[in-house]
């Protein structure tokens, strides 16, 4: 039996392509003749960078750039070939033409400015900056000669608008007095009067992969939405909006774009990461799931699969709303093929929502045993997903 392996990560655990290694380890003993497909899954967050890369033959390469907090950090980006990627996921960037062996960078927003590298006590969005992306961008563009880059937004800790990205990018941030704040930290920005400079001329087009709808502001908005997960306190919510839709106002001014970017579905990614760049470095934004789908040859792997096996950390309802494995599981169920999803904790509702034929709905399957402390079920994902899909295809 072919089996198609596309699992997500599982947070805080297991990495994509380690959770699709575990999985196969688990039916190799059991059926060593079956053949596998890996292809691990990338959401624009961790593994977003090495996951496109991989799969398009690229190369991976490593810098030092600023962390969230100002700390020196080691990133890794890549660089693919045009002619490396599929012509789906060419159609879905929408770049103008270019050689096939012009160079894409790919790069992931969480390897420089990522929740994941700071202790959840360091974890304030007044204290971090996306400086660390901006410097990926700018080494792939100036030393690597990337053509455009791919930017993947998710699980950041900042909520810096992208000041710290247009910083590295060219952007200058000055207060009344003249001086330049540098990074724009949201804890300074009482003190910013003024946007000056302009993007370096070298930047090439910039895509940024992204499903979130959320708007700059509003209850829906960055602050709103995400800030409680990075550490905002509910008391300086209001604080917060204030100063972004301040400093929004101000970098729409000085980058002769309209207010309505703020509006715009997605310019809430990433703290407003995505608006910034929007505004000020000619961004793009694209669909994230149908890209990173178009990138793997999801479509074709999965027709030529008997069996499909996915899963990640959570499966509940927000796993149907463009993210990796509720993707998988609607494009297989459209092709006739039968899914079998794998969580470490899952919503009871999730096992037949949106799933009318029941031929053809997931087996969902959670493979923390009972009453399992948090830390010990993190510490043995690994083991528990191998004992599980062993237990499912015994």
């Amino acid at each position: 039996m072919r089996v198609l392996l596309a699992f997500d990560k599982f947070k805080d655990s297991l990495t994509a392509p380690q959770a699709c290694e575990h999985a196969a380890r688990a039916l190799c003993e059991l059926h060593p003749d079956w053949p596998l497909d890996h292809c691990p899954l990338a959401d624009g967050g961790e593994g977003f960078a090495e996951i496109l890369t991989r799969a398009a033959a690229g190369s991976l390469y490593r810098a030092h750039v600023a962390g969230p907090r100002g700390e020196s950090v080691e990133a890794q980006f890549g660089l693919v070939l045009v002619g490396k990627i599929p012509a789906a996921a060419r159609t879905q960037l929408g770049l103008p033409a270019l050689p096939e062996n012009a160079p894409i960078a790919v790069v992931e927003l969480a390897q420089a400015s990522g929740l994941a590298l700071l202790p959840p006590a360091a974890r304030d969005p007044w204290h971090t900056t996306t400086l660390g992306t901006g410097q990926l961008i700018r080494l792939a563009a100036d030393r690597f000669g990337a053509q455009a880059v791919v930017l993947g937004v998710g699980g950041s800790a900042t909520h810096d608008l992208g000041l710290g990205a247009l910083t590295a990018l060219g952007l200058e941030f000055l207060a009344d007095s003249g001086e330049r704040l540098s990074p724009p930290l949201p804890m300074s920005w009482t003190r910013l009067g003024r946007v000056a400079g302009k993007i370096l001329p070298s930047l090439p087009p910039l895509r940024i992969a992204c499903d979130v709808d959320n708007p700059l502001l509003g209850p829906r908005g960055a602050a709103a939405a995400y800030g409680p997960q990075k550490g905002l306190r509910a008391a300086d919510l209001r604080r917060l909006e204030h100063e972004s839709a301040r400093v929004a106002l101000m970098l729409a001014t000085h980058s002769r774009q309209p207010d309505a970017l703020m509006d715009l579905p997605g310019a809430g990614a990433a703290g407003g990461t995505a608006f910034g760049l929007l505004c000020a470095a000619g961004a793009r934004l694209v669909p994230g799931s149908a890209l990173v789908a178009a990138w793997l040859d999801l479509d074709a792997r999965l027709a030529a699969a008997e069996v499909v096996l996915t899963g990640e950390g959570r499966f509940d309802a927000s796993s149907h709303a463009g993210k990796g494995p509720g993707t998988v599981v609607a494009r297989a169920r459209a092709l006739g093929r039968p899914v079998h999803v794998f969580a470490g904790a899952a919503e009871a509702e999730t096992k037949v929502a949106g799933f009318g034929d029941p031929a053809l709905q997931p087996h969902l399957r959670v493979i923390t045993p009972p009453d399992t402390p948090e830390a010990d079920a993190l510490r043995h994902a690994g083991a528990n997903l191998a004992r599980a899909v062993a237990a499912a295809f015994p």
